[in-house]
């Protein structure tokens, strides 16, 4: 194929689809055993999402600050872009999703609770800190990166508070979340290699061809259009969507005509599965602890329109 396929989730994150539960709408990517939690889709994780910043509001809006929840995109529009990407309509419609990432860099730039703070005086600015997340003297957790080294957050304040509302125990969340969502470090290049999915990329390319879209796999589609947009211009930028839009569709075409999806969800569970003895705690309680916030969550805010 050519490059290495880190995720089959999507584009921007390095995640497995199997572990961090990029299912289909309303679907889920279940393991065989009944007795294993299920993996959350993205439409649940995006509302506990939302329920955390409800929370964080009304924690802040207690300790007498103001704080946004950020609720822009449909929930259309917030649906990850996967590397295989076969949902044909959405890809007529957003291509690959860059005008929706746009917009969402845009909203990030203005956000209105980096705004608020700097708007605030310093002691004012130092108690937002402490209220938020603890300030400079919250403890901070810790948790291992597969690939090597750790990772490390801030925690206290309505930020501990929110996570022990949803989680129970935002420590363990924090630990077991970055060791699921690493576990690709250590299968990705075998998973490159897999005969199964190099062979349905192949298909896919074939498909692809034969639609006047000459693409080794996706990832390369992708990256033809980002060159392309950037060609033409700001000023050619309806002309760079629509063609984003055709390769889109096109390739979700293929995907589906080549069952491409399913063949690369079947082999990263594959190789989740020969890493169980390892990690199968931490992958059970991770997704123990997301389903309980989400049973939670749908208690505090109801699912995007």
């Amino acid at each position: 194929m050519g490059r290495v396929l880190m995720s089959m989730c999507a584009v921007m994150v390095a995640a497995s689809v199997v572990v961090t539960g990029c299912g289909d709408d309303g679907g889920q990517a279940r393991q065989a055993s009944d007795e294993r939690p299920p993996a959350l889709t993205w439409q649940q994780e995006l509302r506990v999402t939302d329920a955390q910043q409800r929370l964080t509001k009304q924690c802040m809006k207690r300790h007498g600050f103001a704080y946004s929840e950020d609720r822009g995109l449909s929930l259309r529009e917030s649906r990850p872009v996967r590397y295989v990407q076969d949902d044909v309509a959405w890809a007529r419609t957003y291509g690959y999703g860059s005008r929706i990432e746009a917009r969402s860099a845009r909203e990030r730039e203005r956000n209105p609770n980096g705004t608020y703070r700097q708007g605030l005086s310093a002691p004012r600015r130092a108690a937002f800190d402490v209220a938020l997340d603890g300030g400079e003297g919250a403890r901070m957790l810790t948790a291992p990166l597969l690939g090597g080294g750790e990772i490390r957050k801030r925690i206290g304040g309505c930020t501990e508070e929110v996570e022990r509302r949803l989680y129970g125990d935002p420590a363990e969340w924090f630990r077991t979340g970055k060791v699921v969502t690493s576990l690709n470090s250590l299968y990705g290049e075998r998973l490159m290699k897999d005969r199964a999915l190099t062979a349905a990329v192949r298909a896919w390319s074939r498909c692809m061809r034969k639609a006047g879209q000459p693409h080794e796999d996706p990832q390369a589609a992708r990256d033809a259009v980002r060159a392309d947009t950037s060609r033409l211009g700001a000023a050619r930028g309806d002309e760079a969507f629509a063609a984003e839009r055709r390769t889109a569709a096109a390739d979700a075409t293929c995907a589906r005509r080549t069952s491409l999806r399913a063949v690369a969800t079947a082999r990263e569970a594959y190789y989740v599965d020969r890493l169980r003895d390892r990690f199968g705690k931490d992958i059970d309680t991770y997704r123990r602890l997301g389903h309980r916030a989400y049973d939670r969550a749908v208690r505090i805010v109801p699912e995007r329109d």
